[in-house]
């Protein structure tokens, strides 16, 4: 089931909602706008109308774990392939990538025993507020040309079904071979380590190989030195 909204405040809220009435696995909310889109840890997604894909997914699964948002993160890539054939790079855990800037987000909560992803994707956007300029971009504005978010959407909807059925070994796998980010790429963390990114434990943290030696990164903003 596809729930399409002209405004809301949340797809996530929306969605999460949905959950609690006892809505299955799969079921989507999609809006053209939203006035208080959700990222993470507490920043706010630019969800102008028209110009983007806002979207929130419930999954109700059996074993739900931490490598689901990167999961969702190789659903959007690949979806963003094969819809545009642009390919996005993947920056650990959540982001979608295009030149360096951000293309897409994924967000994942709880929401009673469900989980509801968020997942935002910059289309056809011509521009974007000051304090993202340099920061994010758009499949309109790397290609010059407009594209079908309704294309889109069906895809990303039936790749992010798909990989999260796949197992954590195999997301891993598939991980690691889609971003530049997780092995040999100069990165600093929240501003406060630095090093060489050295690959995913088996849990999905990213480890960085500092001046004294490995770190665990278990949450927080990676940034390319």
């Amino acid at each position: 089931m596809i729930v399409r909204l002209h405004s809301t405040e949340s797809t996530m809220k929306d969605a999460a909602a949905l959950a609690a009435r006892g809505e299955p696995h799969g079921t989507v909310v999609v809006a053209e706008r939203q006035t208080s889109g959700i990222g993470r840890h507490g920043h706010s997604w630019n969800s102008e109308a028209d110009g983007g894909l806002y979207m929130s997914i419930i999954l109700r699964l059996q074993e739900p774990g931490p490598t689901v948002t990167m999961a969702l993160g190789l659903a959007v890539q690949r979806a963003i392939d094969d819809a545009t054939g642009v390919s996005p790079d993947l920056r650990w855990p959540n982001d979608v990538m295009l030149n360096e800037r951000k293309l897409a987000g994924i967000m994942v909560q709880s929401a009673d025993e469900a989980l509801i992803a968020g997942i935002g994707v910059n289309v056809n956007q011509l521009s974007f507020p000051d304090s993202l300029k340099g920061v994010a971009t758009s499949l309109r504005i790397e290609t010059g040309r407009d594209h079908s978010k309704d294309a889109l959407l069906d895809r990303i909807v039936a790749e992010s079904l798909r990989y999260v059925q796949i197992g954590k070994r195999g997301i891993l796998r598939r991980f690691e071979e889609r971003s530049s980010y997780v092995r040999g790429k100069a990165v600093e963390v929240d501003g406060a380590i630095k090093g060489i990114t050295a690959g995913l434990d088996g849990d999905g943290f990213l480890l960085v190989q500092t001046s004294t030696g490995i770190e665990k990164i278990v949450a927080g903003g990676v940034r390319p030195l």
